[in-house]
């Protein structure tokens, strides 16, 4: 099939890319020339494991471009996917200016087409309100009346970050809310190559495609903040959250997945789709408990950590002169996003309590400098980072973190004092390597004794 993707952020090339390489001709619209000339130059302006060498193959094969010219873009595409940003605003209501901006440039393209062109499908791909697909479609309309025929779709997504082409080529599931039979044909026809498993595709009506995305990710982010409040709890008790986890997710109706213990979620989906949950039960008077009490269990668990690296220091005078190395920006390993990181959060706040913060990160060092210029010390090797600092911070898990050498790591603090805020280490080892240490639902290992 002829596919343009409109926006070329995570969303838009993720899936381009992912759909030229099952033979599709795909083109990416972008109103930003800079990016759209780094990607025709084979780079790639997002740091996504094997997304630049899948995109390089693609464009080499001739299925896939780049472009700003929206008239190009537009006007051989059967199906035009809206893959553009909703940032939450203050209130928690999503900004649709962008996806209707977008509708506004298909309409004026496809009207200059005329009525003889095939029927367009202009897919939402982007997480909106339930609703938005539907305004959408009469956004067109206003521009093209009646007499130029085209059908509206939504295809939520569903990828994980730093794992978005295995998510994509290899779905669960996939969820198209559609109008009509041609359309529906049209999104199982496009979606076939991905789901030869057995992984079902569900054509449903669109505005219950609209509400999967946000049910799901509410559910998952619900997971998230119950577990955090189960590990607050075993600390308060002198329980172990790991032993506790190990229990409860033995049980199949509950499962394992998202039941880890930590500083909370971050990035761009779950706060952001919890906040538009808030907000729709708002706009129709139905309080929406639930989601409000994961988003505020959520905000809190990053707070209570970094109280625990105040009392730490208490009894110094606080953190003011002390310094500070985080191991981890990114709100989680293997993506460069820091969007809601915890990490970010817990160094600005350590910032203002007068600490000195160094950081480290193997991907999101550069995003962190580029929306906090020359706030933070940036290091480029995580050892490099400990160089006489009082304290190491663990908010993120990458792989190089779980097994570092505790010894260089000893040597180079100034203490040997780690906070874990994703449980990497066993609190018998760390009481054997002689640290103070503090991670979630656990008790402190402090019977090292702290030069």
């Amino acid at each position: 099939m002829r596919l343009t993707m409109v926006g070329t952020g995570y969303v838009g090339l993720v899936t381009g890319v992912c759909f030229s390489n099952t033979g599709n001709d795909v083109v990416c619209l972008d109103v930003d020339e800079r990016k759209i000339d780094t990607l025709k130059q084979g780079g790639c302006p997002i740091y996504e494991p094997g997304l630049t060498e899948m995109m390089k193959q693609n464009v080499d094969a001739g299925r896939l471009e780049f472009t700003t010219d929206a008239a190009q873009a537009y006007r051989d595409a059967q199906m035009i996917f809206i893959c553009v940003g909703t940032p939450t605003g203050a209130d928690g209501k999503s900004d649709l200016s962008y996806v209707l901006g977008a509708a506004d440039d298909i309409a004026r393209v496809i009207k200059e087409l005329g009525p003889d062109q095939e029927p367009k499908v202009v897919v939402v791909k982007s997480t909106v309100p339930v609703g938005t697909t539907f305004a959408v479609k009469e956004r067109i309309k206003q521009t093209v009346g009646d007499s130029i025929p085209f059908s509206v779709a939504d295809n939520p997504e569903f990828l994980k970050e730093g794992a978005a082409i295995n998510d994509f080529m290899r779905p669960d599931r996939v969820v198209c809310g559609v109008e009509d039979e041609r359309t529906g044909e049209l999104m199982r026809e496009l979606y076939d190559p991905f789901v030869r498993q057995g992984h079902p595709i569900y054509i449903m009506d669109v505005l219950s495609a609209e509400m999967v995305k946000y049910a799901s990710n509410n559910f998952l982010a619900t997971k998230i903040s119950f577990i955090n409040e189960m590990a607050n709890l075993c600390e308060a008790f002198g329980a172990d959250i790991a032993r506790v986890r190990e229990g409860m997710c033995a049980d199949k109706r509950i499962g394992n997945q998202f039941l880890y213990p930590g500083l909370g979620y971050g990035g761009s989906c779950f706060p952001k789709d919890t906040l538009a949950c808030i907000q729709m039960g708002t706009e129709r008077d139905i309080p929406i408990q639930v989601s409000q009490a994961v988003h505020d269990t959520n905000q809190r668990q990053r707070r209570r950590f970094f109280e625990k690296i105040e009392s730490h220091f208490a009894g110094e005078g606080g953190l003011s002169g002390k310094t500070l190395a985080f191991w981890g920006m990114a709100f989680k390993p293997h993506t460069d996003d820091i969007r809601e990181a915890p990490a970010v959060d817990m160094m600005k706040w350590a910032k203002e309590a007068g600490a000195k913060v160094r950081g480290y990160d193997p991907v999101a060092a550069e995003n962190v400098e580029r929306e906090n210029p020359g706030a933070f010390e940036i290091s480029d090797g995580q050892y490099e980072t400990l160089r006489g600092a009082d304290a190491v911070v663990i908010s993120t898990d990458w792989d190089e973190f779980k097994a570092p050498d505790f010894g260089r790591l000893k040597a180079l603090l100034n203490a040997p004092v780690i906070f874990d805020g994703r449980n990497l280490y066993k609190r018998s080892q760390m009481d054997r390597e002689g640290f103070t240490y503090h991670s979630i639902g656990r008790a402190p290992v402090t019977q090292a004794l702290v030069s």
